[in-house]
């Protein structure tokens, strides 16, 4: 299972190699993991990562990856320089290739709009909790026909 800071490296290296100008700020970061993960328990039916996603005013977020990236404030947040792709399975970085293919081009603004019309977020949000594994896999499953 790969950890939440090797899903959001991949993502950044992702970006900076596919387009050196693309680069990702923690917002938009916090929508692609919420991403991965929903569809990993889609797909593969366990979740890419352990971290609690909580339902935050703009959308999902993991609380220790925002933490780790707040200093670049709305800016680019730098390619980390630590990162092993081998860290991840061929799976993992499959999945991870396509949610960034499908949902890297978007803004982080667009990702935030999109999360909050999907149940969720919604959902998570009117009591102010925990994104649940079970409502992502559910709803997750939905958009993979």
């Amino acid at each position: 299972m790969a950890d939440v800071f090797q899903v959001a490296a991949y993502f950044l290296n992702k970006a900076n190699s596919d387009d050196p100008g693309d680069l990702i700020s923690n917002l938009k970061l916090q929508k692609l993991v919420y991403y991965a993960q929903g569809f990993s328990l889609a797909i593969f039916d366990r979740a890419l990562f352990t971290n609690t996603i909580e339902a935050w005013q703009h959308g999902p977020v993991v609380q220790e990856l925002y933490h780790r990236f707040k200093n670049f404030g709305s800016g680019a947040i730098e390619t980390p320089d630590e990162f092993n792709p081998v860290s991840l399975s061929a799976d993992e970085q499959g999945l991870l290739d396509e949610v960034y293919d499908v949902y890297g081009q978007f803004s982080a603004w667009k990702l935030r709009n999109m999360t909050h019309d999907e149940p969720p977020w919604k959902d998570a949000a009117k009591t102010g909790t925990y994104i649940s594994p079970q409502s992502m896999a559910e709803y997750f499953k939905t958009q993979l026909q």
